[in-house]
């Protein structure tokens, strides 16, 4: 009697397998300032029910209807003001990919892991690169949302639209998310070190140091978003890191829109109240943002710069995000590591 010979049947497609995945996915960018391409994206993010929980039958009246054909060429101007000339592409996409392309040289003691990246709103899309990864051989996967702190608008809809492109694939490889790593020591030590190391460049000192975080509509929070706390706890641990009083460290929440109350104290009208009542030197740091983009990049380092100026401050700096620097990527390396636990 003789073994069995394993066979591959004929005309059988090629089949690759034996790879971990890591996908890193970032909000999105549009992929120009010109008007066609910020409608695109614009559109796209608007029509998340994640982002807008409003009643498509309310919201979509005044979506395509206002929103769509007045804001597209406003948000182009914006991006146009800290766009990557030299790239022709928004720094989200410039840092996201420089991520990726650090990660998997970092992951060179593993040869069977394969990092790529995706935006959840316009291109690459997060369908694609997983479909891209599966095909690679990638039989597990990680997916890693970019957001330090937990939200349903950013962390959640990333989720759903990972586990969407499982719904088109034959040959579904296992897969997990990365949990959120607000309260994280390595997360918060590269925080208080980008602040003392970006302070020490400055001949002067601030009075105070906000830490911005995008907001949430107040509703979110009411039904049970933890978002809140996890930025109120990130802010927290980075001040007991410094040694800071909460006076110095103080937290606040930007980019608000639409006629819905927000989560306060509002960044912009902190802002504004500090300079109005004497305050003359601040910094704001975005934590909760592991990449420079339009909300800090012009929201902060422009508009509110120049709003504090106005209100009676003197001297402003906005310390950049961890972004790829060495202290961003042992960030994001750590987590991936953690999460892999058991895969590799």
């Amino acid at each position: 009697m003789t073994a069995a010979t394993e066979t591959t049947a004929p005309n059988h497609p090629p089949v690759k397998s034996g790879k971990v995945g890591v996908l890193l996915v970032n909000l999105g960018t549009p992929d120009g300032t010109d008007k066609v391409s910020m409608r695109r994206y614009l559109r796209e993010f608007l029509m998340d029910r994640r982002v807008i929980e409003w009643s498509p039958f309310f919201w979509y009246p005044i979506l395509f209807g206002i929103v769509l054909n007045t804001r597209p060429a406003k948000v182009g101007k914006a991006y146009e003001t800290i766009w990557n000339r030299e790239l022709n592409e928004s720094y989200l996409r410039t840092y996201t990919r420089n991520q990726a392309e650090t990660m998997a040289k970092s992951f060179a003691d593993l040869p069977n892991v394969r990092v790529d990246w995706a935006m959840r709103y316009g291109q690459p899309s997060i369908r694609s690169k997983m479909d891209e990864l599966q095909k690679d051989g990638c039989e597990k996967i990680l997916v890693f949302p970019l957001y330090p702190q937990y939200a349903a608008a950013t962390t959640a809809t990333v989720n759903d639209e990972a586990f969407k492109a499982l719904l088109n694939m034959r040959w579904q490889p296992a897969l997990r998310t990365a949990a959120p790593y607000h309260d994280d020591p390595v997360y918060i030590e590269a925080l208080a070190n980008s602040i003392t190391s970006h302070l020490a460049t400055l001949d002067w000192e601030p009075e105070v140091v906000l830490t911005s975080f995008h907001g949430i509509p107040q509703s979110y929070f009411d039904k049970g978003d933890p978002y809140y706390c996890q930025c109120q706890k990130t802010a927290r641990l980075l001040r007991e890191k410094l040694g800071w009083p909460k006076e110095k460290l103080q937290v606040t929440f930007q980019s608000r829109f639409g006629p819905e109350e927000w989560l306060q104290p509002y960044t912009d009208k902190t802002v504004e109240k500090l300079g109005k009542e004497g305050v003359k030197r601040i910094a704001v740091i975005n934590p909760g943002f592991v990449s420079d983009c339009l909300e800090t990049l012009e929201e902060i380092a422009e508009q509110a710069a120049e709003s504090f100026h106005h209100s009676g401050g003197e001297m402003f700096t906005h310390i950049p995000c961890l972004n790829d620097s060495e202290g961003g990527m042992t960030v994001l390396e750590h987590v991936v590591r953690r999460e892999l636990q058991g895969w590799v």
